[in-house]
């Protein structure tokens, strides 16, 4: 029998939250120990909701605990880097969602405490894990589609975020364009080599007055000559737009949206069928506790991250050329160290 791995929690925002209830309800080999936010109500209530004995508003006596085995670092993403080194040192296995950091000084200092303390670290790009996405994989490593020549990837939210969000979110490139990013990746299984980027402010004002953009058109140049094609939008007002399409010499596998059921009305007046699941929540909730099983079930057979710490880093390289090439306007080199 896999041993427990006992966890602490640090943030209780919406993603701690979910993740804390996926470890209590659908991970049997986890045990949620304590939690920790600035904010004790956000805390206490998480903690209520999911047994968990110990709700505290300082993260250090998580740290300091000997009966944890590994943090989940949920808190804000300016915190990210130094909590990973802080983990790090204390001995703590660690999951982190992305990005690590916007300073990529910061993300090497942070990997290196990681490499140092020898303790496993895994980034939370979520949508590796998703059923649909992991069967593209799948049928490309396999040769399915013969040699890929071109990956079409489409994300688009169902609405704009708070602007207070906007203004601490690293920009469009580093916080939604970032998965995409991780997924162009993953699909080909190798690196990119040229980024180049065009963006503009379509949907809301308030992301240029942060300096931000809304809606923008990403193309990659893969090592083997391939490319992909990224578009992005804050807006899709049907609902969560994630589609994904690999072409290859052979065929081509492509993965649509998720519905909240299978279902197509024909009528004399017009065809309808259900609007797309609204939101990341919905859509990828599979994918959330599957890379929690899997996070623990690392731990417990000492096994090697399915996201490591260099696959969190990548995705930053890649954001920040693209921010780079939508300043200049020109195609901007990137060198992917692995």
């Amino acid at each position: 029998m896999s041993k427990r791995v006992n966890i602490g929690i640090i943030g209780a925002g919406r993603i701690g939250q979910l993740h804390a209830r996926n470890l209590f309800a659908s991970i049997p080999g986890a045990h949620i120990v304590a939690i920790s936010d600035v904010i004790p109500e956000a805390a206490q209530k998480c903690a209520a909701e999911c047994h968990i004995p110990k709700a505290v508003t300082n993260y250090q006596q998580l740290l300091d605990s000997k009966d944890i085995d590994a943090i989940i670092i949920c808190s804000p993403t300016a915190t990210h880097a130094q909590l990973i080194e802080e983990g790090a040192q204390a001995g703590k296995h660690i999951f982190c969602e992305k990005p690590i950091a916007f300073d990529l000084k910061l993300i090497d200092q942070a990997l290196a405490a990681v490499d140092q303390a020898g303790v496993k670290l895994q980034i939370g790009f979520n949508r590796r894990f998703d059923p649909s996405f992991q069967h593209a994989k799948n049928m490309v490593s396999a040769g399915k589609i013969g040699t890929p020549h071109m990956v079409r990837i489409t994300s688009r939210d169902p609405e704009a975020p708070p602007v207070e969000y906007i203004k601490t979110s690293g920009g469009l490139f580093l916080d939604m364009t970032i998965h995409d990013f991780d997924m162009c990746r993953y699909l080909l299984g190798e690196e990119v080599t040229e980024v180049f980027a065009v963006g503009n402010t379509l949907v809301d004002p308030v992301f240029k007055e942060a300096g931000d953009i809304d809606t923008a058109v990403v193309t990659l140049t893969y090592q083997s000559g391939a490319f992909c094609v990224i578009d992005n939008s804050r807006q899709a007002v049907y609902g969560y737009d994630q589609r994904i399409e690999v072409f290859g010499s052979e065929g081509c596998v492509a993965v649509g949206n998720r519905f909240p059921y299978d279902g197509t009305l024909y009528s004399k007046e017009t065809v309808t069928s259900p609007l797309p699941l609204y939101f990341f929540l919905e859509r990828y909730n599979e994918s959330f506790v599957e890379e929690m099983r899997q996070f623990i079930h690392m731990i417990q057979q000492d096994t090697v991250p399915p996201v490591s710490g260099v696959d969190g880093k990548i995705p930053v390289v890649m954001g920040l050329a693209a921010q780079e090439s939508l300043v200049t306007h020109q195609p901007v080199e990137v060198e992917i160290q692995t």
